[in-house]
């Protein structure tokens, strides 16, 4: 289980676009030595422009496309809609065996 899933919503804490939120469209595992060095693709966060050829087999039009690109999860905190603030995540197993997330700083769960 993953402290932050597709479809959380997150705020970043560094880098340019600290202070944003958006919510989280994928997550990238790298294929390497650091194996959790996870990624993620936050939706209007780290937004790069990329030029394209046109394409008439495929009927795509060139142009600038804008798109986003990949953040680092550890300059990521999941958004707590309650507090209004970044928060933490902690896990824990229920009675009847599931186990959950849940913010630190209230306690509750983070999906019901």
């Amino acid at each position: 289980m993953r402290k932050i899933k597709k479809g959380d919503e997150v705020i970043v804490q560094a880098g340019k676009d600290k202070g944003r939120r958006g919510v989280v469209l994928s997550v990238l595992r790298s294929k390497g030595r650091h194996a959790d060095a996870m990624k993620l693709l936050v939706e209007g966060v780290n937004l790069i422009k990329r030029h394209t050829k046109g394409n008439p087999q495929q009927e795509k039009p060139g142009g600038i496309i804008e798109k986003e690109a990949s953040i680092a999860i550890s300059n990521v905190a999941i958004f707590n809609q309650a507090t209004g603030k970044a928060d933490r995540v902690g896990f824990k197993v229920l009675e009847d065996g599931r186990k959950i997330r849940f913010f630190k700083s209230t306690g509750e769960a983070v999906d019901n």
